[in-house]
């Protein structure tokens, strides 16, 4: 069975998009051309990020119907990284608050793509 191992995001201006993710992920993106870039995250799996307008074939939707989540092993971590990104500016969407799975705050990339952080149970 083949394994997925790349989530793309579309979005309105890649090159903001990828700044933005640079400064996120703290790292640098392996492919960044006009209106494609990536970064590798963990275990093999990358993000992709698509200028919405060179996707074929055309995308019909937008930004907010999934998340891209970030799994944190305690609730401090949890906060911190709350505190870290309201520091930045990026829009919170959800306050920290403690759902079924435990404490999780939702904070907004550039194009409204969520971005969950949650504690991971492993």
């Amino acid at each position: 069975m083949a394994a997925a191992n790349l989530i793309i995001l579309y979005v309105e201006n890649c090159s903001k998009s990828t700044a933005f993710y640079r400064d996120l992920l703290e790292r640098e993106p392996d492919v960044a051309a006009p209106n494609f870039s990536s970064f590798t995250l963990t275990d093999g799996m990358s993000l992709g990020l698509w200028t919405r307008s060179s996707v074929q074939p055309p995308a019909a939707a937008g930004g907010a119907e999934g998340e891209v989540a970030f799994m944190l092993k305690t609730p401090a971590e949890i906060e911190a990284r709350l505190a870290d990104w309201t520091s930045r500016g990026l829009p919170i969407a959800q306050p920290l608050t403690t759902m079924d799975f435990g404490p999780t705050f939702v904070a907004l990339d550039p194009d409204g793509h969520r971005l969950r952080v949650c504690l991971f149970d492993a």
